[in-house]
């Protein structure tokens, strides 16, 4: 049975964090971050909502929540479904894009950072690090990957080019390259790369802050390319 509008409004009889809106996306974020929803596959309302226990409502506001994210797609008289994997070829792409924008980025930031700023990428990497033990690993990867998002985002927000920053975001680069490949690995050795750009940052090292971005891509790069193999 669907829960009552009261309590999807409140969210607190249900004993879900926030809203149900907010529980029933990040349900259906989770699946498809680990693959359990695939690529491609139907998102139908009705199935999602009774699966839930919730009503229709939640489902399509999460829906259309994450269809602006990229990572489902709306078609007419079909409805939702998962968005397609990256190809290759859209793979090396995104990659290059981040190779030409992200170091020089990272540079700018150093030379650009104050201690407000800096405040805020330490909070982002300690959650990355640390943070509250998600419930499972698959909620660990998915948080993982929206904060790595919101990271990289705010470096090239400190950075100060508003127009790199934008084209950036509307690729939604980080969602889509973490649904390719659900394994710790990346995660784990993510961590260690955000130091050492951290560590360019605390120093104020323009240089070793580009150099240390360029790393990161780099390693994601060949991490990632697993997925391809």
């Amino acid at each position: 049975m669907a829960i009552t509008a009261e309590r999807e409004r409140s969210g607190a009889a249900t004993g879900r964090p926030g809203s149900v809106v907010e529980w029933v996306y990040d349900s259906i974020y989770e699946r498809l971050m680990s693959l359990e929803i695939a690529p491609g596959a139907r998102l139908p309302i009705d199935l999602i909502a009774r699966n839930l226990d919730v009503s229709q409502t939640p489902v399509r506001e999460a829906l259309s929540r994450l269809e602006t994210e990229g990572l489902v797609r709306k078609a007419h008289l079909i409805g939702y479904s998962a968005a397609p994997q990256h190809s290759r070829k859209q793979f090396e792409d995104l990659f290059d894009f981040r190779l030409l924008v992200e170091p020089d980025a990272a540079r700018n930031a150093a030379a650009r950072m104050d201690e407000d700023a800096l405040a805020r990428l330490d909070a982002m990497a300690c959650d990355m690090s640390q943070g509250e033990a998600p419930v499972d690993r698959t909620s660990r990867y998915s948080r993982f990957a929206r904060t790595d998002a919101v990271f990289h985002d705010e470096i090239l927000k400190i950075a100060g080019n508003a127009v790199v920053r934008r084209a950036m975001a509307d690729q939604h680069v980080h969602l889509h390259l973490f649904r390719l490949l659900f394994h710790s690995r990346v995660t784990q050795e993510a961590l260690t790369e955000h130091e050492a750009i951290m560590d360019a940052f605390r120093r104020g090292d323009a240089t070793a802050a580009e150099h240390a971005m360029r790393e990161h891509i780099t390693r994601s790069r060949g991490r990632l390319m697993l997925a391809f193999e």
